[in-house]
């Protein structure tokens, strides 16, 4: 229980993220215009229902590695999620400037895991695509189990089974198309680089620095004042 209640603050940092998903919402048109990123190889590649159980199962995926990371490593958890806020605010800044649409197949059938392709697809528009954030967020989280300290056999397959599964996930039930996966990836690597091998202790210097000067000033203005008023009486 101690635990947990050490882990509450940190914990609830992650509410950056919904909080972030309310511009993939406004941006989840083509009232700015839709590009095509489609390619031959995309056309090659099948429609396999049956993954869109991996796709659905990457919204408990994320939660579930960063509230690992979050008991056992701190540092991979805050770094790691970092460069997660970081990619999102990327993604959305390209959804608004190069807004991509994505082709979906026509539904047949009323199985469940047709029902299923159909829910994600009536709640989730064709936009939005390029980077793919749910190839993104999965390999940030391959990213950063290669980073945890005490990494073993278990937890890796785990991370890298379900991290895999859900970035061909997305090509198989046309969520996206290849350059959407390979630009998430590159997204991706520079994201955590940038964030993990990052001086964070001179960063928090020079961010410190303006304020500290901005108080000094104001420190002097106020013993300046004080003798004028000192001297005035």
């Amino acid at each position: 229980m101690q635990t947990i209640l050490q882990n509450l603050r940190p914990l609830c940092l992650m509410l950056t993220i919904p909080l972030l998903n309310i511009f993939y919402a406004l941006l989840n048109n083509a009232d700015r215009g839709a590009y095509s990123l489609v390619t031959d190889l995309d056309h090659a590649i099948p429609f396999l229902k049956a993954f869109i159980v991996p796709y659905i199962i990457w919204y408990f995926f994320i939660f579930g590695t960063l509230v690992y990371f979050c008991f056992k490593d701190k540092k991979v958890y805050y770094r790691t999620l970092l460069a997660l806020d970081l990619g999102l605010l990327v993604c959305y800044g390209i959804y608004f400037l190069f807004q991509t649409q994505v082709p979906r197949p026509e539904l047949v059938g009323h199985d469940v895991l047709t029902k299923l392709v159909a829910l994600i697809y009536s709640n989730d528009q064709p936009y939005n695509a390029f980077p793919s954030i749910h190839v993104l967020l999965s390999f940030l989280m391959i990213k950063g189990i290669n980073k945890y300290q005490g990494k073993n056999y278990l937890n890796i397959s785990l991370v890298y089974l379900n991290a895999v599964l859900i970035i061909l996930s997305t090509l198989f039930v046309k969520q996206h198309v290849i350059l959407d996966v390979l630009g998430a990836i590159v997204l991706g690597s520079v994201m955590f680089d940038l964030v993990f091998y990052a001086n964070m202790e001179e960063l928090r210097a020079r961010l410190k620095k303006p304020y500290l000067l901005l108080m000094l000033k104001r420190n002097q203005k106020s013993e300046i004042r004080l003798q004028q008023g000192r001297g005035v009486k």
